[in-house]
């Protein structure tokens, strides 16, 4: 590049971070442009309290397609779910999952998929750290006038872990073949 020549501005890219939960499933929209990262929207899709699983999925799934419908992100984030200590928790929480990824794969956006110890080491430094400092942090990072609820900011901070260059454990890629990236081809 000649000297004083100005690189070309940088295209915003849209990223949807979401923390799946089967009562409270979290979301949040972060716009990241060069280095900097923006705050778009975040919230909560709540299912109902006395509605079967059934129910409870079909909220998550309408929920996030109209996160998706009305904010356009370009790429998707989502936290990975571990063995809990109740299995019967873990298969429930592991389908709350399956209904935000099946939004995301259905809108044709890839999808990248992150444990709770890389988001919080991406955000926090420390992958250990405890929930409200990571809320405190993705406040900062966001320049935010407040916390956001826990939900929305482990979402927030799943979209800021995926922009500052994680590529997630298996992105699963929506055009061609569908397969998880790195493992079969």
């Amino acid at each position: 590049m000649l000297p004083g020549a100005h690189s070309p501005p940088t295209a915003p890219l849209r990223i949807l971070g979401i923390d799946p939960g089967l009562r409270v499933t979290g979301f949040g929209v972060i716009e990241k442009t060069g280095s900097r990262l923006a705050y778009v929207t975040s919230g909560c899709v709540r299912t109902p309290e006395n509605g079967g699983l059934p129910l409870r999925l079909k909220t998550i799934l309408d929920g996030l397609r109209e996160v998706i419908a009305a904010h356009q992100p370009q790429q998707i984030a989502v936290e990975i779910v571990f063995v809990n200590v109740n299995p019967q928790s873990t298969l429930l929480l592991g389908q709350a999952r399956g209904a935000a990824i099946c939004a995301s794969v259905d809108a044709g956006l890839p999808v990248a998929e992150y444990t709770a110890l890389q988001v919080k080491q991406a955000v926090v430094g420390n992958g250990h750290a405890v929930k409200e400092q990571v809320q405190h942090m993705v406040r900062r990072l966001l320049a935010l006038p407040g916390d956001p609820s826990p939900d929305a900011a482990d979402a927030l901070a799943c979209a800021i872990c995926h922009a500052h260059g994680g590529q997630g454990l298996g992105a699963l890629v929506t055009a061609g073949r569908g397969l998880r990236q790195g493992r079969l081809r």
